[in-house]
């Protein structure tokens, strides 16, 4: 698997970045500019992650968790003025039986709906939304539970989601340029079939996908999760629940995509190899920028050898 491959599964993008830790050994490899004309993409170019969010955001609450500030078996309701019997551990693994989008969105992201469709939808309206379970136990993939279990925590410690992420999992790991502003120089600008879109907004649901990060920092933040090591080691070994990830045999996996940018990530810590893949162009119907880093991901080599699969309907 080489750079190339990506490149050519992303048309329209004009910024690859592919992470990789094999052997001992991490690299980041770039292709192209950060828009046309733009500066070149290195190692510390930004990509919009979308749902990769969702990976942090459920190592925010196995840090609050190891803390002793909340419990993983904690009801919704003790952090917010809901009446729902999930609880977090339900919000973090997608079987507390919530829909896939809040209640009353579809309204506000209609006109928007190939630019920044939740651009509209804004923190009181996610707390004003009904939260109506369906199915509950069962694996039903909802941004509306992960941002719901963003805003507990937030309300839990009193501290906004980008500023508690920062302070609890950011700043620990290192990540200098993983944050939730919406612009700061040296971003890849989203595309969508070639033309240029603006920064992704998603002002109410930030925990589900409002991340952004280079191929430097995601390099650290994978590596983290193969060894877990420092004041977060059990927060790192307590994701592989698995909370908010993925996982099929013993890799741990998650996708991600904003109307400009698409992203995958991955980590097998029985083979020691991780990868990230970024591009600045947002997924399309029959797109294989996902897939291609997902055979990537298992293609890496180990002492165990190579692994096949496929990514099928585990990728959200």
């Amino acid at each position: 698997m080489t750079l190339a491959a990506l490149v050519a599964a992303a048309p329209g993008a004009t910024a690859v970045t592919l992470v990789t830790f094999a052997g001992g050994r991490g690299e980041v490899l770039c292709h192209g500019r950060e828009f046309a004309g733009g500066p070149e993409v290195t190692a510390d170019t930004g990509y919009e992650l979308g749902s990769v969010t969702k990976t942090f955001t459920g190592l925010l609450l196995a840090e609050l968790a190891a803390r002793g500030e909340v419990t993983l078996d904690d009801p919704l309701s003790a952090h917010l003025p809901v009446t729902a019997r999930c609880t977090l551990r339900d919000l973090a693994t997608h079987t507390a039986g919530l829909p896939r989008l809040p209640p009353g969105l579809l309204s506000s992201a209609l006109p928007q709906w190939y630019r920044n469709p939740y651009a509209a939808f804004g923190d009181d309206r996610l707390l004003a939304a009904p939260i109506r379970p369906r199915s509950p136990g069962r694996v039903r993939y909802s941004n509306f539970g992960m941002a719901l279990l963003g805003r507990a925590l937030a309300e839990r410690t009193g501290t906004p989601y980008p500023e508690l992420l920062a302070g609890l999992v950011c700043g620990p790991l290192g990540l200098t340029a993983t944050d939730c502003a919406e612009q700061a120089p040296g971003r890849a600008l989203g595309h969508r079939r070639g033309r240029p879109l603006p920064p992704w907004r998603i002002p109410g649901l930030p925990a589900a996908g409002a991340l952004r990060s280079t191929g430097r920092d995601l390099l650290g933040y994978l590596t983290a999760h193969l060894a877990p090591a420092g004041p977060l080691a059990p927060a790192l070994r307590a994701v592989r629940l698995p909370l908010a990830w993925s996982l099929r045999r013993s890799t741990y996996f998650h996708s991600g995509g904003t109307r400009g940018c698409t992203d995958l990530v991955g980590f097998d810590p029985e083979r020691g190899t991780a990868l990230a893949a970024l591009a600045n162009a947002g997924p399309s119907l029959g797109g294989r920028f996902v897939q291609t880093a997902y055979d990537a991901l298992l293609a890496l080599p180990s002492e165990r050898g190579l692994v096949s699969g496929t990514a099928e309907d585990e990728i959200s």
